[in-house]
């Protein structure tokens, strides 16, 4: 019940590494996004990129076209879609001052789960229960 497939994003938008910080930037805006996985040609996981790294660098111009690959964080934690679990997950976000986690495969990246994802899964699985509660309560009259 507690898999990684249940709460994660399939669909993520990533960028490369020689992409500039204004490109990340207007990524960010574009797709009401904090943070992006930074891949390289094969989609294997590099680093990521947030808003937190690119905050401080706004107001310098000359900076914005400086690349990603210099201000990414490159020592990322991720977790393996086949060998972790949403636990290990929640467990993490709610240590950490992270908002994202990437999920790789084989070392590539499948996925990622925010903390809003993982909000939306337990109220998928609230919901989820008071519809079969209340089936139940039908079901028995």
């Amino acid at each position: 019940m507690y898999k990684i497939a249940n709460a994660m994003t399939s669909d993520v938008i990533t960028i490369r590494s020689d992409k500039t910080l204004a490109e990340a930037v207007l990524m960010f805006v574009d797709n009401y996004i904090t943070g992006l996985p930074v891949v390289d040609d094969n989609n294997r996981l590099c680093g990521i990129i947030s808003e937190k790294d690119v905050i401080r660098l706004l107001y310098q111009v000359d900076n914005m076209n400086d690349l990603v690959a210099n201000h990414m964080t490159k020592d990322v934690v991720s977790f393996d879609y086949d060998r972790d679990n949403l636990i290990d997950i929640v467990n993490c976000l709610r240590e950490k001052n992270f908002r994202r986690v990437p999920i790789t495969r084989n070392g590539k990246l499948v996925g990622i789960i925010s903390r809003k994802d993982i909000i939306a899964y337990i109220l998928k699985i609230r919901q989820m229960g008071e519809i079969e509660m209340a089936l139940n309560t039908i079901c028995s009259r």
